[in-house]
């Protein structure tokens, strides 16, 4: 059976993934990048999948959607609580009353 080269949705898919890393590029909204990235990520696994490679495809659904993006959502939330100035106590960082009334031995 002979397959056609390119079909219409392979050709749609391939336009997605130009407008997607084209506006991903090009966007100044952190969040929403980070957002693009994962579609893009999601989407070049399906890439690889109609290209047979369904090892290539599950490594790019996972690392690249399924860590990667998250991670980056986790970085983006820890870089906006910075930027409002809040901010987390360290282990060892003195907590104002309670260090006073249980000293730590020295």
């Amino acid at each position: 059976m002979i397959y056609p080269i390119l079909t219409l949705f392979d050709i749609l898919l391939a336009l997605t993934l130009l407008w997607l890393g084209w506006h991903l590029l090009s966007t100044e909204d952190i969040f929403k990048a980070v957002v693009l990235f994962i579609s893009f990520g999601l989407l070049m696994a399906l890439t690889w999948v109609r290209m047979r490679a369904p090892d290539v495809a599950l490594a790019e659904a996972a690392l690249g959607a399924g860590l990667t993006g998250p991670l980056f959502l986790s970085a983006l939330r820890r870089m906006n609580r910075v930027l409002k100035g809040e901010r987390r106590l360290d282990s060892d960082e003195n907590r104002g009353e309670d260090h006073a009334k249980n000293p730590k031995p020295t």
